[in-house]
């Protein structure tokens, strides 16, 4: 099997070097699509492949059919040069706080819906995989997007978004982190993320609300303590404080619709902020061997 060559690193001069033109971008592509030749044809099936008509793309031997190395990922009919794609999947993944559509729009001189749209891809590959729960201690919590309600107490949500979040409290500090918007604060509602991202044998630790009680049935090393103004949940205020300055500073608003795929942005860099030589390989891995994503409104 032969290995293929990964960008590694943070480094904006040595990656402007490496990716200065589309046809560099599809031999990338390309080595991931087909990693060790494991082409197989999309209309027959076939496996046998020569030379395609485009940079990189294989074209079947039985049925003819040319496949280019974008077809079936989420570069497919890219309305820009697949270079500047790029950039802007190293400029989001690598930059500490990313980049919001109008800073791109700026920067490479296309329309910010372009840029808007093309971010919202990537944001949909930042997703977790949900394959790696945190086994060890835990704090949650929610926190609202959005400004107070005057008169309103509790967790009265009104126009705010509310957003669960859980962090993983390990002997060196904080691990990783995970977030999700939900309807409200009920135990239907925490249940699909606390089976999403936190293991059974963990321990959890909330503040009282009442909303947690039934969850401890199935995840029996659920403790509840009193917030005490967030003293006792120190990290996880730090980190809410974090999310909350991050959306204002660098995106100003964002709709309730697309509030999921901001909140996956920020953890996505978050949860590999000690390991960021490859943080970029994986974007691009994912972009490719996930399945083309269009947008259907315009939320």
């Amino acid at each position: 099997m032969n290995e293929r060559k990964r960008f590694l690193g943070v480094n904006s001069i040595k990656f402007y070097n490496t990716f200065s033109s589309d046809e560099v971008c599809y031999e990338y592509i390309s080595a991931i699509k087909w990693n060790d030749n494991a082409y197989q044809c999309k209309r027959c099936g076939h496996t046998n492949f020569c030379k395609g008509v485009r940079p990189f793309s294989r074209r079947c031997t039985r049925c003819k059919y040319d496949e280019s190395p974008t077809s079936g990922t989420m570069f497919d009919k890219c309305k820009f040069p697949l270079h500047l794609a790029f950039h802007i999947a190293f400029k989001i993944s690598t930059k500490k706080k990313g980049m919001s559509s109008l800073e791109l729009s700026q920067e490479y001189e296309l329309r910010q819906k372009t840029c808007w749209e093309f971010k919202w891809k990537i944001q949909q590959a930042m997703q977790s995989s949900k394959k790696h729960l945190i086994k060890g201690l835990v704090h949650v919590d929610e926190f609202y997007i959005g400004g107070e309600e005057e008169g309103k107490r509790g967790r009265y949500k009104g126009e705010k978004k509310l957003v669960i979040v859980a962090l993983e409290i390990v002997e060196s500090g904080v691990g990783r982190a995970y977030a999700q918007c939900i309807e409200d604060a009920s135990s239907a509602s925490f249940r699909p993320f606390f089976e999403s991202y936190i293991s059974k044998d963990a321990r959890i630790i909330t503040d009282e609300w009442r909303g947690y009680i039934p969850l401890k049935k199935d995840f029996p090393n659920l403790e509840q303590v009193k917030s005490d103004d967030g003293k006792n949940f120190k990290d996880l205020h730090i980190h809410i404080m974090n999310l909350k300055g991050w959306l204002r500073g660098i995106h100003h608003h964002c709709t309730k619709e697309r509030l999921q795929g901001y909140l996956d942005e920020y953890h996505f860099r978050y949860n590999r902020r000690s390991n960021m030589e490859t943080i970029f390989d994986i974007l691009i891995k994912r972009m490719v061997l996930n399945n083309p994503i269009r947008l259907q409104s315009n939320n």
